[in-house]
C-alpha cells in the first residue's frame, strides 16, 4: 500500500504505507483505492525530516501528474451502462467560460463560477448549480465536474471552503449568485432562473448540501438536490468528527438522488450504527437509512455504484448527477427517463445496485 502525502500545493508524495500509524479512510479528492492520503500543512520538507524519507521528486510529480490527467479525464474513462447514462457522462455541446470573485467570508476564499459562453449574447436565462466541497476539496481542484455541467447549459458555482458541513458556504455562495442576477452591472444580471436552483455534494459536501436545504435561511430556493457518499451519522457522534456532521433527511421536502460507492472505504463492514469497527463512510446502512427518512411524497432515489469508492463519486457518478438535474431543473424528458417510468434506465443499469426508487 501507498501513502500519499498532499501538500496546499496539491504535489503528490509516495511514500511506504508502514512508516504510518495512522487510520484514513479516504479522501474526497477521487485518489485510487489502495492509495491512502494525509495532509502536511506544514509541507513536504517537514514532513519529509519527520519521517525521515528522501523526496524522490521526479516520481512524486509524475504520480501527481497521472492523478490529476485520469481526474481531468474522468468522463472520457468511464464505462456508462446505460444510454442515458452515456449521453449525460459526455460532455454537453456548449463551450464553457470561467468567473470568479472574492468571498465575502475569508475562509472560503472566492466564489467560482463555470457558466456557457453563449450566455454573454444570449437572452436566455439558465438553471444554477451550487456545489458543496467535500473535506480537505475545494471547488479549484475538482473544476472539471464544474466544467461538465456547464457545458450541459448550467451556471454552476462553488467556493474554496474546506468545511462545507453546515451549509453555511452554499447559503453565502448562493445569496452571491442571486445578487449578481440582480445587479445590472454584473456579467450574470437576468441570466439565473431563479425557480430552477439546485444543489450537489460529496462526501462532507453530501452533509453540506443537505444542511443548505434544511438548515440555512435561503434553503428554500432549492428545487432538487444530489448527493453522493454522504458521511454517515456515525461520525457526526459526540467523540468522533462531532454533532456538527449531523443532518437530518426527514426534512427534505425536495427531489433528492442520494449514491454511494460499494468499494470498502464507503461501504466498510457495519451493518448499523451501533458498530465500533467496520465503519465506513457512508456504508448501505447510513444511505439506506437517509434515504428512507425522506417523507413519503418525496421523489427519491437512492443506488450504489459497483465496484467504485468513496473517492471515485465525485467524477464516476456525474453522468446521471447530470441527468438528475438536467430532468429537474431543464425540464428535459429524456433525462427523466434514467429515474422514472416503469423501465427507468437506473432500475437495469448493471453498474449500478441497491437502487431504490418512490415519489
Amino acid at each position: 500500500m501507498i501513502v500519499l502525502l498532499v501538500t496546499e500545493g496539491d504535489f503528490l508524495l509516495p511514500l511506504p504505507a508502514e512508516r504510518f500509524p495512522v487510520r484514513m479512510l479516504a479522501h474526497g479528492g477521487g485518489v485510487p483505492y489502495g492509495i491512502s492520503v494525509l495532509t502536511a500543512p506544514q509541507g513536504v520538507s517537514a514532513f519529509a525530516d519527520l519521517v525521515g524519507e528522501t523526496v524522490i521528486v521526479l516520481g512524486f510529480l509524475a504520480l501527481g501528474a497521472y492523478i490529476n490527467h485520469q481526474n481531468a479525464n474522468y468522463y472520457k474513462n468511464a464505462a456508462p451502462g446505460g444510454e442515458i447514462e452515456g449521453k449525460y457522462t459526455a460532455m454537453g455541446t456548449l463551450e464553457v467560460s470561467y468567473a470568479e470573485f472574492d468571498a465575502k467570508t475569508e475562509a472560503y476564499k472566492k466564489y467560482e463560477v463555470w457558466y456557457p459562453a453563449e450566455m454573454t449574447d444570449s437572452g436566455k436565462t439558465y438553471p444554477l448549480v451550487i456545489m458543496a466541497n467535500g473535506t480537505g476539496v475545494k471547488a479549484s481542484q475538482y473544476k472539471e465536474v464544474f466544467r461538465h455541467l456547464a457545458s450541459w447549459g448550467f451556471i454552476v458555482a462553488g467556493n474554496e471552503d474546506e468545511d462545507s458541513r453546515t451549509g453555511g458556504s452554499c447559503a453565502e455562495t448562493l445569496d452571491f449568485m442571486l445578487a449578481q442576477n440582480e445587479d445590472q452591472s454584473s456579467q450574470f444580471y437576468g441570466k439565473i432562473d431563479g425557480n430552477a436552483i439546485g444543489i450537489a455534494g460529496h462526501s462532507q459536501g453530501g452533509v453540506g448540501a443537505i444542511n443548505a436545504v434544511i438548515s440555512q435561511e435561503n434553503g428554500s430556493r432549492y428545487k432538487a438536490v444530489w448527493t453522493a457518499s454522504t458521511t454517515s451519522r456515525y461520525w457526526g457522534q459526540e467523540g468522533l468528527l462531532g454533532p456538527e456532521w449531523q443532518y437530518d433527511t426527514s426534512k427534505l421536502n425536495i427531489p433528492t438522488f442520494m449514491v454511494a460507492g460499494t468499494g470498502p472505504a464507503d461501504a466498510g463492514t457495519a451493518t448499523d450504527i451501533s458498530a465500533d469497527e467496520g465503519q465506513g463512510i457512508c456504508p448501505l446502512w447510513s444511505l439506506a437509512e437517509g434515504y428512507h427518512a425522506i417523507p413519503k411524497g418525496v421523489d427519491k432515489v437512492m443506488a450504489r455504484l459497483s465496484g467504485k469508492d468513496h473517492g471515485d463519486m465525485l467524477r464516476y457518478a456525474d453522468g446521471y448527477m447530470t441527468a438528475w438535474f438536467m430532468y429537474h431543473l431543464q425540464g428535459d424528458a429524456y433525462a427523466g427517463g434514467a429515474f422514472y417510468g416503469e423501465n427507468a434506465e437506473i432500475l437495469q443499469n448493471p453498474n449500478w445496485q441497491d437502487t431504490e426508487r418512490a415519489g
